[in-house]
């Protein structure tokens, strides 16, 4: 059920009675407050500028993000960027020589402080079309695109209802029309290997990626070798096992700047391996030595950067590791980080560890001074996108409305499922028509960035348990994700930034609460190994049904206490529960695809509740031992 118009209008009227509704959305609201557009006056400080985004998560339109209250660091990362939120990010940027005023628009960019508020006071950042208009700015005040190289860290392909749609090739048209250069990967890989490499067919740019290999068994018989030849890509160098160029060289000023590839590393945690059968990636340390070494050798270059999806902590680490590489562009973790992090090298070096944000909110810049053919300088500057600062550029815009005019057809694939493969009910509808729906009122802020929980994560877990009837529900940990205001409209988009997985088909199974433990051991594992080298990546899966006491700062098999059922009930050991979920990795469950699940949820909360969902309980969890972590602000959860 969609709202229709005399309902929208009670329901708004509802909502602002209530004083939920942002500025923007009140009936002859005026615009949001404008940040300044002086920011963005960047005349380039030395000879080759480098342009940087990540992590975009196929965000075309601006959309609110709120950045994180709890991002906890552990081991050489504790207290240290970008472990640290809120009030004391700020003062330690200020230490690092950048000041930003609470309450300003760069705080609201960059922090959580006060997010309603300075949401309604400065607007949604990001999209496309107004990020050409950045690009074309910082390359004119270059003196020329001719002076620029714009590198990507991927999550650029995956993240929105339309990029599942047409299986990451919306983005790929829009990534041509910012006139992107180089990109490297990570989510681009939840479609399937010749998916995959039909999009890099499209794509004007270059994918480069030195940590991806062949199997050898992938050249056993004809037929890799008949895919790479039909799209031209995925057989760089057969000798070496290298299905994509491990570096590329850009000259800019007469300056030669070598600029590697790194792909995440943990692909098959995060995607089907099925979809990737033949290559296989990894972390691969020494041979990123080898490819500086290499470079350095036979390349005659001024400086070597790397444009990289490992996630900032493990960029740190290997900046420490290996010689010769003067910065990092990070994405993943979706850190923005105003300052970079200057790292010793064992060379005696320094190199500068960066991490531009996500969803589009960010475009990274550095400026290289360059003399002599030697690395003098560096001036790096994180940008905030505001969408009612920078105008749209008319191509992008008309671009991103004739897709919005597309039509859903028959050669969708939303799921793995044959079952759920095409929704009969949404066939020659436009896209936008079908992403437009009114859903229903936000009667909470809903987001999802932080360790443990957020409260989208807790509107997808309880229409999991209400589908399948189940005690306890599991959603994935994932970061990406747009934030809904209190008093907005949920539509059917911001659903599918939450949910649109090439593997969204969900279950219902028992577990133990013996394996439940065992489950969440593992995740918090992952998240707070010490070593970065051993992190996957993503934060605690999120529960509903259910709460858990966590120390992060113990080891492996001691960090879960106290699970207990939304009722007060312990979990016990060998007591069997009813649990669902969704995203399986290797298996293909049975259920409804999640967003039509939560649709349906936010569509009877709506008939049920005046046209608003309002959550009674969100399933924080209760921390232990990292009461005074800089890493920790406002945590709506128990800390003891």
């Amino acid at each position: 059920m969609s709202l229709n118009r005399r309902e929208f209008l009670h329901v708004m009227a509802v909502a602002a009675a209530a004083g939920m509704l942002p500025a923007g959305a009140r009936a002859m609201g005026g615009k949001p407050q404008e940040a300044d557009i002086s920011m963005y006056d960047m005349p380039m400080k030395g000879n080759v500028r480098l342009i940087h985004t990540t992590d975009s998560h196929a965000q075309l339109k601006p959309i609110f993000f709120r950045e994180p209250n709890v991002n906890l660091g552990v081991g050489d990362a504790h207290g240290q960027r970008p472990h640290i939120v809120g009030k004391k990010l700020l003062e330690s940027l200020a230490e690092s020589g950048v000041e930003i005023k609470e309450g300003s628009p760069e705080a609201y960019a960059f922090t959580y402080l006060d997010f309603d508020a300075a949401a309604k006071k400065y607007g949604k950042l990001g999209g496309y079309a107004h990020i050409k208009t950045l690009l074309d700015m910082l390359r004119k005040q270059a003196g020329g695109r001719e002076n620029t190289i714009y590198m990507d860290g991927g999550d650029t392909w995956h993240g929105s209802a339309t990029a599942l749609w047409t299986r990451g090739m919306d983005m790929v048209e829009a990534t041509n029309i910012l006139g992107m250069d180089i990109m490297t990967g990570h989510w681009e890989f939840t479609y399937t290997q010749e998916e995959v490499l039909r999009n890099l067919q499209a794509f004007n740019g270059e994918y480069i990626s030195n940590n991806t290999r062949l199997r050898e068994d992938a050249l056993f018989g004809d037929e890799y070798y008949e895919l790479a030849e039909k799209y031209g890509h995925g057989l760089y160098d057969e000798d070496n096992l290298l299905p994509f160029k491990p570096y590329t060289i850009k000259e800019v000023n007469g300056n030669r700047v070598a600029v590697i590839g790194q792909t995440f590393p943990r692909m098959s945690n995060a995607n089907p391996i099925a979809n990737f059968p033949d290559w296989s990636f990894g972390l691969r340390e020494d041979e990123l030595q080898d490819t500086v070494n290499h470079i350095q050798a036979n390349e005659n270059v001024a400086a070597i950067v790397v444009i990289s999806h490992n996630g900032m902590d493990v960029d740190i680490k290997m900046a420490g590791r290996v010689s010769g590489i003067d910065a990092f562009f990070g994405g993943h973790t979706h850190d923005g980080m105003p300052a970079p992090t200057k790292v010793r090298r064992p060379d005696g070096g320094t190199c500068y560890v960066t991490n531009a944000g996500s969803n589009g909110k960010f475009v990274g810049v550095m400026d290289l001074d360059i003399q002599n053919g030697k690395l003098q300088d560096v001036h790096y500057r994180l940008l905030p996108v505001f969408a009612n600062v920078l105008p749209a550029d008319p191509e992008m815009q008309n671009y991103i409305d004739d897709l919005y005019a597309r039509k859903y057809d028959e050669n969708v694939i939303e799921a793995r499922n044959p079952k759920y493969r095409v929704n009969q009910d949404r066939l020659g509808k436009t896209y936008g028509e079908i992403l437009n729906e009114e859903l229903a009122v936000a009667g909470d802020t809903l987001y999802r960035r932080g360790n443990f929980m957020g409260t989208w994560d807790q509107i997808i877990v309880n229409a999991l348990r209400e589908e399948h009837n189940a005690q306890i529900a599991m959603s994935a940990g994932v970061r990406w994700g747009t934030s809904v205001m209190a008093g907005e409209m949920i539509t059917m988009e911001r659903v599918m930034d939450e949910t649109s997985l090439t593997y969204g088909e969900t279950y219902r199974t028992e577990m133990t609460g013996a394996q439940l433990k065992d489950i969440f051991e593992g995740i918090a594992e992952n998240l707070f190994v010490i070593d970065p080298y051993l992190q996957s990546g993503g934060d605690m899966v999120r529960l509903g049904g259910m709460d858990y006491t966590i120390d992060p700062n113990e080891a492996l098999g001691n960090r879960i206490s106290n699970m207990v059922l939304d009722d007060g009930t312990p979990i016990e050991m060998n007591k069997t529960y009813s649990v669902t979920g969704w995203a399986q990795v290797d298996q293909v469950g049975e259920g409804r695809l999640v967003w039509d699940i939560v649709a349906d949820y936010l569509r009877r909360q709506a008939k049920e509740n005046n046209g608003v969902v309002k959550l009674d309980k969100v399933n924080h969890p209760t921390l232990v031992g990292v009461s005074n972590d800089p890493g920790l602000a406002d945590y709506a959860g128990k800390v003891i």
